[in-house]
């Protein structure tokens, strides 16, 4: 997925307008309870890989306190009754777009919208994420950086989402994936570079890579091969080089970075993890020799079957896409989930990512049930969501699991997932960091929490006064 945002400036009466709305929700906010203890009718421990029964879950603060077997009682804390429903870590998704989502106008908007009202826009995308139950996500792409700003809003809790690791704008080279001004008219494309994430060469990478730093991202990303969504002819060819590769992975892993790469062609795909990438997006057109060199390089796959069929389906409405889209859209699809199938019979390690935004954001939890089709056991589904997803973003002892000292993410579910995995459509319940998001069913609204001293100041001082 890509994401073209123009770049502008807010005008400061609108970030004083901001500042100001802030500081009124942050004067009529409540703190969540200190301590929270949940009754569940039943815990995935997706560590072990077992159902187990009545569990109790107390929560103190952004944390996980202690478990307990059977339904205790905690002395001082608030009791949220769950009966039969069944507890689960938060749930990652590897592979998102929060700052946009597919329309049939996208291509035209681009045009005619500013960053302002995509990141307007992201801040829903972002609540319904985490109404779905996605407690953390890894953001692979937007423009203008807007999923940075997002990201920080979320963690000051200004606004509801996610945890986001995010890779800011993709890197890939002159007229590939990530060159957002691939369709344009002449005089309209300009030469994007190193600073625009578009590279060619090994100092281009090196100078990418640090810009991302020096923006703030947490990920990064690459375009080695084509994609079906941008507006170029091939949807798998090679679009950088192995020394290119090799030079973005140094530079990455000097600066604390993972990698991840989109590839669809076998050659891409042969090339990023012989440069040493952390995981392979989409991976269509996988062969085996690439099955091979993933299992021996230990690279993680992030299938996004929920993409694929959904550009597929897409595709057949006269119009939706441009025509040359449409035409990668029509022979990606139909691949896709034996591919992933293929990889975990072969036994590729594999986590859970959708490139939400390809289709709307909150859909997210469709993927478990094509995983599923694909061959792929219930636990192991929920594992890749969970355990796997935290190990490819290096925070297992933050995220994955439901115990003593990780954050208080949890989710809830009527039924069992493991018996019919399309329940996880049907998230109930939604904690982060012990604040209740969802309940019943139904969407909570905790106020915005600023610094409300803080903001003024801030606002004062963009005003002069």
């Amino acid at each position: 997925m890509r994401h073209r945002l123009p770049i502008c400036r807010i005008s400061l009466a609108v970030m004083a307008a901001l500042a100001g709305s802030a500081a009124t929700a942050a004067e009529t906010s409540a703190a969540a309870p200190a301590v929270v203890a949940l009754h569940c009718g039943h815990l995935i421990d997706t560590a072990a890989g077992k159902l187990l029964g009545e569990t109790t879950i107390v929560a103190e603060g952004k944390r996980i306190r202690e478990v307990k077997s059977g339904h205790a009682e905690v002395a001082g804390a608030q009791a949220i009754e769950l009966g039969n429903a069944t507890c689960l870590p938060g749930l990652i998704d590897s592979h998102t777009h929060l700052t946009g989502e597919t329309s049939p106008t996208g291509y035209t908007d681009q045009f005619r919208w500013n960053v302002a009202d995509y990141a307007i826009r992201s801040t829903v995308y972002a609540r319904r994420t985490l109404d779905a139950g996605f407690t953390t996500v890894r953001n692979l792409g937007d423009g203008a950086n807007a999923s940075i700003a997002l990201r920080n809003a979320i963690n000051k809790g200004i606004v509801p989402g996610p945890r986001i690791f995010t890779a800011g704008g993709a890197i890939g080279s002159t007229g590939g994936h990530a060159d957002d001004t691939d369709g344009y008219r002449a005089d309209l494309q300009g030469d994007p570079h190193a600073k625009d994430g578009i590279i060619n060469g090994a100092d281009d990478a090196w100078k990418a890579v640090r810009q991302h730093y020096k923006d703030g991202a947490d990920v990064i990303k690459i375009m080695p091969s084509g994609g079906v969504l941008d507006e170029s002819s091939s949807v798998d060819n090679a679009q950088l080089t192995l020394e290119e590769i090799k030079a973005v992975v140094a530079a990455a892993h000097d600066y604390g970075f993972t990698v991840a790469a989109h590839a669809h062609g076998a050659e891409a795909i042969r090339r990023a993890v012989i440069g040493g990438v952390d995981s392979i997006e989409h991976g269509t057109f996988m062969d085996d020799a690439d099955i091979k060199l993933m299992k021996e390089h230990g690279t993680w796959y992030v299938p996004t079957i929920i993409a694929g069929k959904y550009v597929e389906e897409k595709a057949k409405i006269p119009g939706y896409y441009p025509a040359q889209i449409a035409a990668k859209a029509a022979q990606v699809g139909p691949l896709i989930q034996a591919t992933a199938g293929r990889a975990y019979k072969a036994g590729v390690k594999i986590a859970f990512g959708t490139d939400a935004a390809v289709y709307p954001h909150g859909e997210n939890a469709k993927e478990f049930q094509y995983m599923v089709e694909a061959g792929m056991p219930p636990m192991f589904v929920l594992q890749a969501a969970t355990t796997h997803a935290a190990e490819l973003l290096k925070k297992s002892k933050d995220l994955g699991t439901v115990e003593a000292g990780k954050y208080a993410d949890v989710i809830a579910v009527d039924g069992n997932p493991l018996d019919d995995i399309k329940l996880m459509q049907h998230v109930a319940f939604v904690m982060k960091e012990g604040q209740v998001y969802k309940e019943a069913g139904k969407p909570q609204t905790p106020l915005a929490k600023v610094d409300t001293d803080t903001s003024i100041a801030q606002g004062e001082e963009l005003l002069g006064y």
